[in-house]
C-alpha cells in the first residue's frame, strides 16, 4: 500500500467521520413531528398544549440544526433567535439570526445573549422552549454576572485559554463569572417547560461541560473555580474584578449555580444527539471498509497535546512491529479534545500540534498520521488540522526546518504550511472535538 493511499484513506475516514455528526442529521435523527405529536427521543408532546414554541439555537452548529427543527415544525413554531460564529447558508422564516464571537466573547455575544433573555422572559407556564446547544455556545452567548464587565469576561477567557486549562476548569471559571452559563438560561426559561437537543463537544459527554451547561444543574462550584486559577498560578493575570467575585462566591456571599433539586425535573429533558463516541464509530466502520483492523483507543481522550501524540505513536509503533494489539494494515482511531500550554509565539492548535510531536516519533516508519478538529478550525487557526508521515519530518529537515524548533515555540500551523500538509476544509458546520487517525501499513 502506498503512503499516497493510506493518507487519502486517512482523509476519507476523517470525512466520514464528521458526516456522521452532521448537525441537521443528528436532529432529525431524533424527533419527528406528525398531526399535533412532537417526538422527542422517547417523550411526546402535544403541542396544542402549548401556547408558543420558542426554539434558540446556539454553537457552531446552531444554524443546521435550527434548519432542520424549523423544517420540521413549520408554522408550529412561534419564533426564536440562532448565534453562531459564521453565516448561515440558509434563510430562517421564524429564526433571527444574530452572528456572534468565538473563542473569546464580544459585544455580539452579549446582543444575543439579551435577545435570548428578552425571549425567556416572555415564556411563560403555557410555553414551549426548546434549546439547541452545540460546541461554541459558552463564547457566543454572554452576560457578565452582576459587577463584572464583557471586557473582564474576555481578558478572563483569552488567560486561560494560553495557560493549559482543560476544559472542565475553563468552564467551571466561565459559569461563575456569567448569569447564564451553569444552569442561567433554566433559571430564565422556567416555568415553561424545556426541552434541549445537544451536540456534544466536551470529554466524556458531560452535560454540565458542554457551552459551560447553560440548561442543566451545574457540578462545579466558587470553589472550583478559585481553585482553577490557584492551581494553574495566573491569579494575578485575571482581572481584579473577577477574582474579588469569585473569592466572594467561595465566602457564600454571590449566589451559586444552579443546582440538582432546584427544579422539577419533569419540567426538563435532555437528550445528546451527536458526539464524539459516535462519530468515531462511523469513522471505524469505514475503516474497516478500506481493509484496516481498526481499533477505536478511546473517545475521551485528553492531556497536553504533545504528549498524547507520543502515547498513541508508541502504539502505532508497538502494532507496526508486533501486530499487537491490532493486525497490520491497521487503524487506530480515537478522539476528545488535548490542551496546549503556549510556551512560545508560534502559531497553531490542538492538532496541529499534536501531527508536529507525532511525525517526530514516527519519523522513517509507514505510518501516516491525520489529526484534525471535527469543526473545521483548529483553535485560532484557519485549519482543521494536519497530516503527517514518516517522511513528514525527513522532508522538513531538507527544507531546512526544524521540527523541534518549531514544537519548542508552538509554532505547528507554520511547520505544515511548509510541507504544504495542513487540511483546510473550512467551517464544517459541525462540533464533536478532535479525532485522530493513525494507519499502520
Amino acid at each position: 500500500m502506498t503512503r499516497e493511499l493510506e493518507r487519502d484513506h486517512a482523509l476519507r475516514i476523517f470525512q466520514e467521520a464528521v458526516s456522521a455528526a452532521n448537525p441537521r442529521k443528528c436532529v432529525l435523527d431524533h424527533i419527528a413531528f406528525e398531526g399535533n405529536i412532537l417526538t422527542v427521543g422517547e417523550k411526546e408532546y402535544n403541542l396544542d398544549d402549548f401556547k408558543s414554541v420558542y426554539a434558540i439555537a446556539f454553537g457552531k452548529a446552531a444554524p443546521a440544526m435550527a434548519e432542520a427543527f424549523e423544517e420540521a415544525l413549520g408554522e408550529r413554531l412561534t419564533g426564536g433567535i440562532v448565534v453562531s460564529n459564521s453565516n448561515p447558508g440558509v434563510n430562517f422564516t421564524k429564526l433571527g439570526f444574530y452572528l456572534s464571537s468565538h473563542p473569546v466573547p464580544d459585544e455580539r455575544s452579549l446582543s444575543a445573549a439579551k435577545e435570548a433573555s428578552l425571549i425567556l422572559d416572555n415564556a411563560g407556564k403555557d410555553d414551549l422552549v426548546i434549546f439547541l446547544i452545540s460546541g461554541g455556545g459558552s463564547a457566543l452567548l454572554e452576560m457578565p454576572a452582576p459587577g463584572l464587565s464583557l471586557d473582564d469576561i474576555r481578558k478572563t477567557t483569552q488567560t486561560l485559554l494560553t495557560s493549559g486549562v482543560d476544559k472542565n476548569g475553563l468552564n467551571a471559571v466561565r459559569k461563575h463569572i456569567s448569569q447564564i452559563k451553569g444552569g442561567g438560561l433554566l433559571k430564565k426559561a422556567l416555568p415553561a417547560r424545556v426541552i434541549t437537543l445537544i451536540l456534544s463537544n466536551v470529554v466524556s459527554d458531560r452535560l454540565d461541560a458542554i457551552a459551560s451547561g447553560p440548561t442543566v444543574p451545574d457540578l462545579s462550584t466558587f470553589e472550583d473555580a478559585c481553585r482553577v486559577i490557584e492551581a494553574l498560578e495566573i491569579v494575578h493575570q485575571i482581572p481584579p474584578n473577577v477574582v474579588v467575585h469569585l473569592e466572594e462566591g467561595r465566602n457564600g456571599n454571590a449566589p451559586e449555580t444552579l443546582k440538582e433539586g432546584e427544579f422539577d425535573p419533569e419540567q426538563v429533558e435532555t437528550l445528546i444527539v451527536g458526539s464524539n463516541y459516535i462519530s468515531l464509530n462511523a469513522g471505524v466502520k469505514k475503516a474497516r471498509h478500506l481493509g484496516y483492523d481498526t481499533l477505536m483507543l478511546s473517545s475521551q481522550i485528553s492531556g497536553e497535546a504533545r504528549e498524547v501524540a507520543k502515547v498513541v505513536a508508541s502504539i502505532a509503533l508497538e502494532i507496526e512491529r508486533f501486530d499487537m494489539p491490532v493486525k497490520k494494515p491497521s487503524c487506530i482511531i480515537f478522539g476528545g479534545e488535548t490542551a496546549v500550554t503556549i510556551h512560545g509565539s508560534g502559531k497553531g492548535g490542538r492538532s496541529t500540534e499534536t501531527a508536529l510531536s507525532f511525525c517526530m516519533e514516527i519519523m522513517g516508519h509507514n505510518i501516516v498520521g491525520l489529526f484534525c478538529d471535527t469543526d473545521g478550525i483548529d483553535g485560532p487557526v484557519d485549519a482543521a488540522g494536519a497530516i503527517c508521515d514518516g517522511e513528514s519530518r525527513l522532508r522538513a529537515r531538507a527544507a531546512n526546518v526544524s521540527a523541534r524548533e518549531y514544537l519548542a515555540r508552538n509554532d505547528s500551523y507554520e511547520f505544515f504550511s511548509k510541507l504544504d500538509d495542513l487540511i483546510v476544509t473550512g467551517p464544517t458546520g459541525t462540533n464533536v472535538m478532535d479525532i485522530g487517525i493513525v494507519l499502520i501499513a
